[in-house]
């Protein structure tokens, strides 16, 4: 049996971490997850791309300036208030939030910063304005069926093995 490699309707299995600016792993996976290659997966195109033709085992490092990943860091959505004007159990960096427009709309923010009797809270991304890395260890490549192709995601629970 040939071994398989990244292509159109496949299904592939990978492991990843991503690395902000300064070295720090934002987010690791080392669980193998999957998406199915070319089927609108919601994986960033400059990333899908890199992986075209390779195969398991593989190891892939792709840069993802602001433009093709996390986006520019928009100002207008960074708000400070008074430490006293927002409810104790946000007074922690890191600490989430939702707010909620007049359209009913939602969005999630984050507490940034704390000095000085203020409080800021950020709705852009942690990596917006940043290059951040992308490292992609390929687990597995396998056909992907008829309904994985539409849905761009594999079947729950088939992920492969890690030993």
């Amino acid at each position: 049996m040939s071994e398989q490699v990244v292509g159109n309707n496949k299904v592939v299995y990978l492991t990843y971490s991503i690395v902000d600016e300064q070295g720090t792993v934002f987010e690791q996976y080392d669980i193998p997850i999957g998406y199915v290659h070319g089927a609108d997966s919601g994986l960033f195109e400059k990333i899908e791309t890199a992986l075209e033709g390779r195969a398991p085992g593989d190891r892939v490092e792709v840069a993802l300036p602001p433009e093709e990943g996390f986006g520019e860091h928009q100002p207008e959505l960074t708000y400070t208030d008074d430490i006293d004007n927002v409810p104790p159990e946000y007074h922690r960096l890191g600490a989430e939030v939702t707010f909620q427009n007049d359209q009913g709309e939602t969005m999630e923010f984050r507490v940034t910063r704390i000095e000085d009797g203020k409080l800021t809270v950020d709705g852009n991304h942690p990596l917006a304005g940043q290059t951040a890395t992308c490292v992609v260890n390929i687990v597995d490549v396998r056909d992907a069926t008829l309904d994985e192709i539409a849905s761009g995601r594999p079947v729950e629970g088939d992920a492969p093995k890690i030993h």
